[in-house]
C-alpha cells in the first residue's frame, strides 16, 4: 500500500522529521492516556502533511505541550511549509500575529483541533530555506522573529543530542512550553534521537508531575532559573527519581551559588546538570558547560556547542581589554530577522550572531558572561528599551538617562523635574507598576572621559541611599546609629513606592499613610523581604519603629496570614467552580478575612469622619470594578441583569436567573460596610468602638447568629440576603483582628469552632473556614519561601478581580482543567493591572487639576 507521505511530491523538509517512521515501534510520546510509537507518530505526521497541501504556505501552530499541537507542528514541517509557532492561550499575541504575517493557514484549538485553510495558494513570497519562525525572546511592540531554516533545525538538534548524549532510551519531560525555544530544542533533539517525549503541560510544581515522571521512567527534564525556585519548594532534593539522568538549564542566568547546588547534588543522585546559554536567533542552544566541570567553574557558560564557534569583538571604552562582545557562528544560526510579510522571501543575512553579551574566556577555556552591550533590560519580565523611555520623556519635555537596574529601570533627570510626575509617566507608558521605576533627580550626570553618560555610575548612584535622607522624626536621645539611619529611608523609600506618595514620614505608620488591605499585599512582603521578618502589628507602627533591615538565614522567609488565606482561597474558589478538584469554603474564609482587614485599615485610630472616608474609598475600590466588569459582560450577553449590575440582585432580582448567584460575596461585603459605615457613623457608636474594640464585634457576632440560625424563620420564607445570613463570620473576622491576650483568642477560636459546624450541611468545608479562622487568631505569619511569598502576593492582591473574572473564562476551558485554573488566574491579575493604572491615572489627573 501507498503512504500518504509517498503522495506528495519531493520538497524539503528537515531531516530527523522526515525520518520519524525510520524508529519503527519504539515509543515516541508518551502521555497519561497512553503511548504513540514512532511508526504511529509519523502516520499521524503525514496524513497531516497531506491536509495541508502540496503547494508551500505559511502554516500557523499554536503552540501547547499536546498530541494535536506537536503534530501539527511536524506535519507542516513534513510537507515543507514553513512555520510560525505562536504561544498557546495568548489571543492579544495571536491576533497581532495574525494580522502582521497574515499565514495561510492556521491550526489551533478551536472547539476541538481545526485547520483553517484561509487561501489556497500562499499570499506571500516564501524563501525555500525558510522552515520556522519563532518570537525572540522577550520581543515587545511589532512581533519580531528569528527566520529558522531547515539546516538550522537539524543541526541544533543533533548537536545537542551529541553533547548530552542522548540514547534512544531517554525519556524527557515536556517541562517547558512548546513554543519557547528551550521547550522546542528538547522536543526536536530527543525526535532526531530517536528518544520519547514525556508530554505534559504540567508544572514541576504539581506533584502529578512527578507521579507521571516515575510512573513513565522519564530520564530528563529542562528548566529556567525560576524552574529551580520551585524545585526548591516542592522538596526536589529528597525525591526518589531512580531514572534520573540528566537535568538542563537554560532561559537566563543561574546563581552560582545555586549551580554548585545542584551540581552537587546530581553527583550524590547519579545524574548530570548541564548549564547551557542560547537565544532564539541560535536556534536554542550555542554553549554549555560540562557537568564535570560545573562545582568548580559554576560562573561560566561553558564551551560552544559541537559545530559551534565564539570570538570577542573588542568593546570600546570598556576597562576590561579581556572583555568583548560575544560573537557566535555555526550552523544554526539563523537566516536573519523578519519584522513585515515582505522579510520571508529574504534568504540569509546573517552569517554571525552579535548575542549583545559581554563575555570572557577564562583560563580553562571557559566563556563567562560578564555583562550586556545593549541596553535592553528585562524588569518584572517586560523587555524595556531605555532609549525609548529616554525618546517618550524628551516628547514631555524631561532630558533624561535611563539604565536598567535590579528590578527596576532607573532614569536620571537633570534639573527641576518632578520625580512623581516621571515615575507616574514611564510607569503609565511602558507598564511598569511606580515602585519599578526609581526616579533620580541630580544637578549633573555622570559621565565617562569620552563625555559619554555613565551607566554604571548611574547604576551605582541608585543602590546609594541620598545624603539628605535624615530620620527627621526619631526623638531626640535616640538617634540610633548611622546603620540604622539608613535603614529607615530604605524603608522610607519602599513606602514611597508601594503606596506612591512623596510624603513619607519616619513618623508616620502604614496606617497613617492611608494604607489599605490591597496595598497591605504588596507591603507586607516586600516588608518581609526587606527586614528579613514581619514585625507583630507592624501596620501600625512608626516607619522609624521597625528594625534594621537583617537578611534571613537561608531561604526560609514568613507571609503574613491573612495574605496567605487570600491567596489560597481564591485558588480554592476558582479551582472548585471549574471544578479541577473540591475543595469549598473559600468564599466564606475570605468573609471572615475581609472582616479582619476592616478593622485593621478602616477603624484605625483616626477620626470618625477619616474613618467613613477611608471606609468609603474601600467600598469604591469593590463596587467600580465589579460595575465595570459586569457591564462590559453586558454589552455582549445577557448573562446578567441590572439587579446584577447594581449589586442589589439579593434584594430585587428574580429568582429564574440561574448565574445571577456569581456576585453574592461581593453584594455581602458591599451591604456589610455600608451597614457597618452608617454604624460608625454615629458618636455614640464610634465612641464604643473605641472603648471596647472586642466586645463590639462579639456582641455584632451574636446578633448575626440570628440570622445564622434563622431564629425568627425569615430566611426560610423571604431567602435574605447572605449579608444577614453569614454576616456573622465578617464580624468574627473583625474580632480575631481585635483579639488580644490568650482568652479572647480562645473565645474567637471556641466561636468558629461551635458555630460554623452545621451551617452547610459538608465537615470538610466546615473544618476549612474553622482552620482559617484559628490561623488569622493564632499565627501573625506562616513560614514561607521567597518565591511563595512573591506568587502569593499577586494572587492575594487580585483576589477580588479574579473573583469577578473568573465567571467568564474557566466554562470556555473546561476540558482542560489546568489550563482554566492558570488562565482564570491570569486575567484576573490583568485586569487588577488594569484597575490599577486606572486608578493611578485617576488620582494623577485629580492632584493635576488641585
Amino acid at each position: 500500500m501507498t503512504s500518504p507521505s509517498s503522495l506528495l511530491p519531493a520538497v524539503e523538509a528537515v531531516p530527523f522529521v522526515r525520518d520519524l517512521a525510520a524508529h519503527g515501534d519504539r515509543p515516541a510520546i508518551v502521555t497519561r492516556d497512553g503511548t504513540i510509537s514512532y511508526a504511529n507518530l509519523a502516520g499521524r505526521v503525514a496524513r497531516t502533511a497531506e491536509r495541508l497541501g502540496v503547494g508551500r504556505r505559511l502554516v500557523l501552530v499554536v503552540g501547547a505541550n499536546t498530541v494535536d499541537s506537536l503534530v501539527a507542528y511536524l506535519g507542516a514541517l513534513h510537507g515543507g511549509h514553513p512555520v510560525l509557532l505562536v504561544p498557546g492561550g495568548h489571543d492579544a499575541a495571536l491576533a497581532s500575529l495574525v494580522e502582521t504575517y497574515d499565514p495561510d493557514v492556521v491550526v489551533g484549538p478551536a472547539g476541538g483541533w481545526r485547520v483553517e485553510h484561509r487561501r489556497a495558494a500562499s499570499a506571500h513570497d516564501l524563501h525555500p530555506d525558510l522552515a520556522l519562525l519563532l518570537s525572540t525572546s522577550g520581543s515587545t511592540g511589532s512581533p519580531k522573529l528569528a527566520r529558522l531554516s531547515h539546516t538550522n533545525l537539524q543541526a541544533n538538534a543533533e548537536s545537542i543530542g551529541e553533547y548530552l548524549g542522548i540514547r534512544d532510551t531517554d525519556r524527557a519531560a515536556t517541562s517547558l512550553p512548546l513554543h519557547y525555544c528551550y521547550g522546542l530544542s528538547v522536543v526536536n533533539s530527543h525526535l532526531a534521537r530517536g528518544a520519547a517525549l514525556l508530554l505534559t503541560d504540567l508544572s514541576v510544581a504539581d506533584a502529578c508531575f512527578w507521579e507521571l515522571f516515575r510512573q513513565t521512567r522519564a530520564t530528563t527534564f529542562a528548566g529556567v532559573p525560576y524552574t529551580f525556585d520551585l524545585l526548591d519548594r516542592v522538596g526536589f532534593a529528597e525525591m526518589d527519581l531512580p531514572h534520573l539522568r540528566y537535568v538542563t538549564q537554560a532561559g537566563g542566568r543561574l546563581a552560582p551559588e545555586r549551580v554548585r547546588h545542584y551540581a552537587e547534588l546530581g553527583r550524590r543522585g547519579g545524574w548530570d546538570l548541564f548549564v547551557m546559554y542560547g537565544q532564539t536567533e541560535a536556534t536554542a542552544r550555542m554553549a554549555y558547560l560540562p557537568p564535570d566541570l560545573a562545582v568548580h567553574h559554576p560562573q561560566a557558560i561553558g564551551v560552544p556547542v559541537p559545530g559551534g564557534a565564539f570570538r570577542l569583538a573588542p568593546v570600546p571604552d570598556h576597562p576590561d581589554p579581556a572583555v568583548g562582545e560575544l560573537l557566535y557562528a555555526g550552523p544554526n544560526v539563523m537566516l536573519g530577522y523578519a519584522e513585515t510579510p515582505a522579510d520571508l522571501a529574504l534568504g540569509r543575512t546573517v552569517d554571525e550572531l552579535r548575542t549583545g553579551d559581554l563575555a570572557r574566556r577564562g583560563p580553562a577555556g571557559l566563556y563567562e558572561i560578564v555583562g550586556r552591550r545593549s541596553r535592553f533590560a528585562k524588569i518584572l519580565g517586560l523587555r524595556i528599551d531605555p532609549e525609548r523611555v529616554e525618546a517618550l520623556l524628551s516628547r514631555h519635555g524631561v532630558a533624561a538617562t535611563c539604565v536598567g537596574g535590579d528590578d527596576e529601570l532607573v532614569v536620571a533627570v537633570v534639573g527641576e523635574a518632578d520625580a512623581r510626575s516621571v515615575r507616574r509617566l514611564v510607569a503609565e507608558e511602558v507598564g511598569l507598576p511606580p515602585r519599578a521605576v526609581r526616579v533620580l533627580v541630580l544637578a549633573e550626570l555622570p559621565r565617562l572621559a569620552s563625555g559619554k553618560p555613565d551607566l554604571a555610575g548611574l547604576r551605582a548612584l541608585a543602590t546609594t541611599p541620598p545624603a539628605t535622607t535624615p530620620p527627621a522624626a526619631t526623638p531626640a536621645g535616640d538617634a540610633g546609629s548611622p546603620g540604622d539611619r539608613t535603614a529607615v529611608g530604605d524603608l522610607c523609600r519602599l513606602y514611597a513606592e508601594v503606596l506612591d506618595r512623596d510624603d513619607i514620614r519616619p513618623e508616620l505608620s502604614f496606617v497613617d499613610l492611608g494604607g489599605d488591605s490591597l496595598s497591605y499585599v504588596e507591603m507586607s512582603v516586600r516588608l518581609e523581604q526587606e527586614l528579613g521578618h514581619l514585625p507583630a502589628n507592624w501596620h501600625t507602627l512608626p516607619i522609624a519603629a521597625l528594625r534594621a533591615p537583617q537578611r534571613p538565614r537561608g531561604r526560609r522567609r514568613s507571609l503574613e496570614t491573612s495574605v496567605a488565606l487570600r491567596a489560597a482561597a481564591i485558588v480554592l474558589i476558582v479551582g472548585s467552580h471549574i471544578p479541577l478538584f473540591t475543595v469549598t469554603g473559600g468564599a466564606h474564609l475570605l468573609l471572615g478575612v475581609a472582616g479582619f482587614n476592616f478593622a485593621r485599615f478602616q477603624l484605625t485610630a483616626a477620626g470618625r469622619r477619616d474613618r467613613l472616608r477611608q471606609i468609603g474609598a474601600s467600598l469604591a475600590r469593590i463596587v467600580l470594578p465589579t460595575m465595570a466588569w459586569i457591564g462590559a459582560v453586558m454589552l455582549f450577553n445577557d448573562q446578567y441583569r441590572v439587579s446584577t449590575l447594581l449589586l442589589v440582585h439579593s434584594l430585587f432580582g428574580p429568582d429564574d436567573a440561574r448565574t445571577e448567584w456569581h456576585f453574592w460575596f461581593v453584594e455581602a461585603v458591599v451591604y456589610l460596610l455600608v451597614g457597618l459605615a452608617a454604624l460608625v457613623a454615629l458618636r455614640r457608636v464610634d465612641r464604643l468602638e473605641r472603648r471596647h474594640p472586642f466586645a463590639l464585634p462579639m456582641g455584632l457576632t451574636v446578633l448575626g447568629l440570628l440570622g445564622r440560625y434563622d431564629v425568627f424563620g425569615l430566611d426560610a420564607r423571604y431567602d435574605l440576603p447572605a449579608a444577614l445570613v453569614a454576616g456573622w463570620l465578617f464580624t468574627l473576622g473583625w474580632a480575631a483582628a481585635r483579639a488580644d491576650g490568650f482568652g479572647q483568642r480562645l473565645l474567637v477560636t471556641a466561636a468558629a469552632a461551635v458555630t460554623v459546624p452545621g451551617f452547610f450541611g459538608q465537615p470538610s468545608r466546615e473544618a476549612l473556614i474553622v482552620a482559617g479562622f484559628a490561623l488569622l487568631v493564632w499565627l501573625p505569619t506562616v513560614p514561607s519561601l521567597g518565591v511563595v511569598n512573591r506568587v502569593a502576593g499577586v494572587l492575594a492582591a487580585s483576589s477580588l478581580y479574579i473573583y469577578l473574572t473568573h465567571w467568564q473564562v474557566y466554562p470556555h476551558l473546561r476540558d482542560w482543567p489546568l489550563v482554566a485554573l492558570a488562565a482564570s488566574l491570569a486575567v484576573g491579575i490583568a485586569y487588577a493591572t488594569v484597575v490599577g493604572r486606572v486608578g493611578r491615572w485617576l488620582t494623577h489627573q485629580a492632584s493635576t487639576f488641585r
